[in-house]
């Protein structure tokens, strides 16, 4: 990229194409296009995974080859000379320039939660074509985008949290609404994480043993590049996944040995030690703890993702679970209600869109990126991996037997607790699955029972161990699906400790606004105070979920998709708003388009959850119907006392309230967001930018994972300047 001025940076230089490269991209783009063809007019035949892997890869490489390209340099305007408050700022413990390829690996793990593996799993329940769909096409145009561009502009800020650059962009109106709505959507976004962690490791000696082991790992390889060898990233990720690895393997040592009992943790002990992690993750130096691990467990989840990706290619599994299903348009499906309008686009959150990335693309991973010109690897690129993650998750769930997918995510008051009543159930919503089959199905993966093993997770590990043990033999079978539970868990950890990090900016930023000190988010009293305030309030919910099934952060679950895409409401609107204001008008469609299609989707999402009158939709007529039963002294499924009557009551006129005052501050923050457009459009002067002033950068490094010509030519030039790749 050259520069022409300190304030601007023109795209990178036009150069001819050649023959080479043409051919390659011409066949990418074909193999590409069959693969959404076969997907799209298959019709009663057999068919094979591969073409959903050849739909998504192709996509997207050509997205991120030109559509991410067109966005940084050509409407960003990235600028490869200007100083990031890494390397401005720098202090050791939020900010400091971290290499690209180690910071790549923490916003990704950051990002990469339980939502690309849980919500594709059960929108499967509406078939394989709308899920597969909105995952790629949503991820290319909007998730990818938002997350760059959130990223983009809070970097330009000193590394802002959401909320803050909503208040100082749009105003204190809009701001304190945003402010809100984002500080209580993240402690929801916590709460659920960790439940989600504690459901996975409960009684597992192996997955938390292997999961442990990350922690002690990753504190060497911080200190190996800090202090023993800096900038040697190649060999310290040589030296991590090989402990990585080792403590994998020793997992299943223990959990078969006399040490087994040692790592068999009850969910309140998971929860205390979740609660400290969280705290002490969130109050250490980044490159001690959090960006190290991070970048450890990266290796894993691409490692795994690409080894099924590999494996759907040389087994070659079938798509057993139909294109589009009856429960898309009856909205009557056992495993959530509502039609394919608009829940398959709240269901599959993270691998589309997402508010959740940008609170982490405005949180740790602006504080630590070393040049401008990263936010489109870093930014786009990891939502493109994340997306694949999503599409492998859809396989998995798709490539089952469907009556054994209705029989493990349907509730267990709809199918009985018996193989024999499951098998019938399922049978009568026409996916035909034998008692024997079911019963052979826990067997195989050493399972007592699949019966509604509801969340996802279970689904998913049964088609990873499918697809696997195709390649490597059945008589593994058991072994990936163990592994499988396990790393889902180590999935979801790594996105609940940025979270808490981020978090605790959020906080800082908005107690920033009542005294100044805690505006320094590396002051130390206050970094521990709002840590202490995040991990307190999601570890309160976590506790009294693990505790009262239908309390705590199990009150909440029922507004997590919608809240997350309410989020990500927000961040487009900031964007958007951001765009006209800076200059860039012409362009603002780049995220006002997928901003008009969220707020679409997701307030008519909360308006049916508010007010649908099918009480497995909406939250004020299942509470009336609860009532009506406690009023007559009958039980209703799944209560199991009067009690469990008068807690779903209570949680179904939270979650209504809920729902509609996170609504009504997201349509508050569009509404401020859109009128001060307007006034910039007809009075720019009146408009004013929290930018911060231009200082030139003294780091040189390269842009992609891979350095160029031109990077090595430049880092070869700088004195004393390692060259970064």
């Amino acid at each position: 990229m050259r520069t022409d001025s300190p304030q601007t940076a023109s795209p990178e230089s036009p150069r001819k194409a050649s023959p080479q490269t043409i051919v390659i991209w011409t066949v990418v783009a074909l193999v590409c296009a069959a693969g959404w063809s076969v997907l799209a007019l298959s019709r009663g035949e057999e068919v094979s995974a591969v073409w959903m892997v050849a739909a998504a890869l192709g996509s997207y490489a050509i997205a991120y080859r030109f559509y991410s390209k067109f966005i940084a340099y050509k409407v960003l305007k990235v600028d490869k000379t200007r100083a990031t408050p890494a390397e401005r700022l720098d202090n050791g413990i939020d900010f400091h320039p971290t290499d690209r390829r180690v910071l790549l690996g923490h916003h990704f793990a950051a990002i990469a939660g339980a939502g690309p593996l849980v919500g594709p799993v059960l929108a499967a329940q509406m078939g394989y074509l709308p899920g597969t769909i909105w995952i790629i096409v949503g991820v290319i145009f909007a998730g990818a985008v938002q997350d760059m561009v959130v990223l983009f502009f809070s970097t330009r800020r000193d590394g802002r949290s959401l909320g803050q650059m909503a208040r100082e962009e749009i105003g204190p109106f809009g701001g304190a609404a945003a402010l809100l709505a984002a500080f209580a959507i993240m402690i929801i976004l916590l709460g659920v994480l960790a439940l989600v962690i504690v459901n996975a490791l409960a009684q597992s000696p192996w997955g938390t043993f292997s999961i442990a082991m990350t922690i002690p790992i990753a504190l060497l390889m911080g200190f190996y590049l800090r202090v023993l060898r800096p900038g040697r990233v190649s060999e310290v990720s040589l030296i991590g996944v090989a402990l990585l690895l080792l403590a994998l393997v020793a997992g299943r040592w223990v959990a078969e040995s006399s040490w087994a009992d040692t790592f068999t943790l009850a969910p309140s002990t998971l929860v205390i030690w979740l609660v400290a992690y969280g705290f002490v993750a969130s109050i250490l130096p980044v490159w001690m703890l959090l960006a190290p691990r991070d970048y450890l467990s990266t290796f894993m989840k691409i490692g795994t993702i690409a080894l099924l990706a590999i494996g759907v290619i040389v087994s070659m599994p079938t798509l057993k679970m139909d294109p589009v299903t009856d429960f898309a348009t009856r909205g009557d499906g056992p495993v959530f209600a509502g039609s394919l309008f608009p829940f398959v686009f709240i269901t599959i959150a993270c691998g589309a869109l997402s508010g959740f990335h940008s609170l982490i693309a405005s949180g740790t991973t602006p504080k630590m990126i070393q040049k401008e010109t990263q936010v489109r690897m870093i930014g786009y690129g990891s939502m493109l991996m994340e997306s694949s993650v999503a599409v492998m998750a859809l396989i998995a769930a798709s490539i089952i037997d469907p009556g054994l997918y209705f029989a493990m995510n349907a509730p267990a008051g709809v199918i009985g607790d018996t193989v024999q009543n499951a098998s019938q159930v399922v049978g009568s919503w026409g996916y035909q699955i034998s008692p024997e089959d079911l019963a052979a199905a826990a067997k195989n993966v050493e399972e007592a029972s699949l019966l509604s093993r509801t969340g996802g997770a279970p689904t998913l590990a049964i088609g990873v161990s499918e697809i696997f043990s195709e390649v490597t033999g059945g008589g593994l079978r058991a072994f990936w699906y163990h592994f499988a539970i396990m790393f889902e868990a180590l999935f979801i950890l790594t996105a609940l400790d940025a979270g808490t990090r981020v978090g605790r900016f959020m906080l800082q930023d908005t107690l920033g606004n009542l005294y100044k000190p805690f505006k320094n988010v590396s002051w130390k009293p206050g970094l521990v105070i709002t840590s202490g305030i995040v991990c307190g309030l999601w570890g309160y919910f976590l506790w009294v979920g693990v505790h009262e099934p239908l309390g705590g952060i199990n009150q909440l679950f029922p507004i997590f998709g919608i809240s997350n895409q309410l989020l990500a409401a927000v961040a487009l609107a900031v964007c958007t708003t951001l765009l006209v204001k800076s200059g860039r008008l012409k362009w603002a469609w780049i995220t006002g388009i997928p901003l008009a299609w969220d707020a679409t989707v997701t307030l008519t999402a909360s308006w049916q959850k508010v007010f649908s009158s099918d009480p497995r939709v909406g939250f004020f007529k299942q509470r009336s119907v609860y009532q009506d039963g406690i009023d007559r002294g009958e039980l209703i499924a799944p209560a199991k006392s009067m009690d469990d009557m008068h807690t779903i009551v209570t949680n179904s006129t939270v979650d209504g309230v809920l729902a509609a005052v996170l609504a009504l501050l997201i349509v508050i923050v569009i509404a401020d967001a859109t009128r001060v457009c307007i006034r910039h459009v007809r009075r720019p002067a009146l408009s004013t930018l929290s930018e911060s002033p231009y200082v030139e950068s003294k780091i040189v490094a390269p842009a992609g994972l891979i350095p160029t010509k031109e990077e090595k030519e430049e880092a070869r030039d700088a004195v004393g300047v390692a060259p970064g790749g």
